[in-house]
């Protein structure tokens, strides 16, 4: 970058900063919630509502495959590179 284009989007600085900052909050957020023992966890969960009643066989059928899939992708990737496709899916 040129200093005249430096000097022209200097203004800008502290928004770039600031989606800087949240890609990052967003990139440990997201490494988190499909951590496998997180997801685990909710698939514990959603079988005892299964089991109490509280939701229904289709329900649960559907969230099953979508907390599955998470934990497949999740198992198959590391941190980094699940925050990069995970942006893209």
């Amino acid at each position: 970058m040129g200093l005249l284009s430096q000097v022209v989007l200097f203004p800008l600085a502290p928004v770039r900063g600031v989606v800087w900052v949240a890609e990052r909050v967003r990139d440990v957020a997201e490494e988190e919630l499909c951590h496998p023992s997180v997801l685990r966890a909710r698939l514990a969960a959603l079988n005892e509502a299964l089991e109490s009643g509280a939701i229904g066989s289709e329900e649960f059928d559907r969230e099953e495959d979508r907390l599955l899939d998470l934990l497949e992708r999740s198992g198959s990737r590391s941190p980094g590179e699940r925050a990069r496709v995970s942006r893209h899916d």
